[in-house]
């Protein structure tokens, strides 16, 4: 997305809302009162981890395939992922009758390659970089004709992304907060575009991983920070925050709060216990930054986007390897 293209808006994100209604799930808003007990809030779970191809990703993709007009469509899509956001745009290409190309770095969750793959996409091997994976997408493009739909900072998808926001708001109206992770920025910025819209009053606060937190530097500083090396078990939150969701998080004044992976681990042990959910580590980490910030959330009412639940079973971060 060039740096001066328009930002999306709350109208895109209803646009978005009624393009995917037909094939999206709305998902539930899921409560626990021991965990409120344990967090000292309220807490409202937009339980995206039973969202079609397992997490909020969907959203995004979804509005992306079925925004492209015939043309660009017959040439199917493409993009790089290390798994949730790829899943999510090979299925959204499959419902519409559409290839799909994903770039997938070396190293990625076996089980989140398996369903990219299951879903008929065909995969892209790179070396795990960013610049490995644009250069590869690019090739795919110039070979294919193929449409490029990014992960995190294409307008379409984070217009799609603030759907979960907006259904959020449809089952808990009363919130106060809503807690997301933030990696690339995809969902973090549609949901601060949502909020605006329909609750301003709603403050959004970010969950980051200690061992990655580019975008608490990057809002801190006010300029991108891109040099860095991630250092966590989320592996959905290591990328690089997007240029476009930067100035939309920015320009909100949205806060971030860093969390050690060692918290993360126990709020996705916390929730498989209390709630019988198994979330990816890069989801619980929203529910681990409401427990380690007790005083900010106390008495409040919370809304935390359990952004998704692709675990790879044989790799439990509370297992020895």
């Amino acid at each position: 997305m060039p740096p001066d293209a328009p930002l999306p808006q709350f109208d895109d994100v209803l646009d978005a809302a009624a393009r995917i209604a037909p094939h999206a799930r709305a998902t539930p808003v899921l409560r626990a009162a021991a965990l409120d007990a344990d967090a000292g809030c309220t807490l409202a779970f937009k339980a995206e981890c039973l969202q079609h191809g397992g997490a909020f990703k969907f959203r995004g993709a979804c509005n992306a395939v079925f925004s492209l007009d015939p043309a660009s469509a017959a040439n199917g899509v493409v993009t790089h992922s290390s798994g949730n956001h790829g899943a999510a745009l090979a299925l959204a290409a499959r419902l519409r009758g559409i290839a799909c190309h994903v770039v997938v770095p070396e190293g990625a969750v076996g089980s989140k390659l398996a369903l990219i793959a299951g879903q008929g996409a065909v995969l892209h091997r790179c070396a795990p970089t960013i610049a490995a994976r644009e250069a590869a997408c690019a090739q795919v493009q110039q070979a294919t004709g193929a449409t490029l739909v990014h992960p995190y900072a294409d307008p379409r998808v984070i217009a799609g992304q603030g759907t979960a926001a907006l259904e959020l708001l449809g089952e808990a109206p009363d919130l106060d907060v809503v807690v997301v992770p933030v990696g690339g920025g995809g969902l973090a910025s549609g949901t601060v575009i949502a909020l605006a819209g329909r609750a301003p009053a709603v403050e959004l606060v970010l969950a980051e991983p200690a061992g990655a937190a580019e975008t608490l530097l990057s809002l801190q500083r006010g300029e991108r920070v891109t040099d860095f090396v991630p250092d966590t078990v989320c592996d959905g939150l290591r990328g690089t925050l997007g240029e476009p969701n930067f100035r939309i998080l920015r320009d909100h004044r949205v806060q971030v709060l860093a969390v050690d992976d060692a918290a993360t681990v126990a709020a996705m042990r916390l929730l498989l216990a209390r709630m019988k959910l198994l979330v990816e580590p890069s989801s619980a980490i929203a529910l681990a930054a409401v427990l380690g910030n007790r005083e900010r959330f106390a008495g409040r009412r919370v809304g935390i986007v359990l952004s998704g639940g692709n675990v790879d079973p044989d790799r439990l971060p509370w297992v020895a390897h």
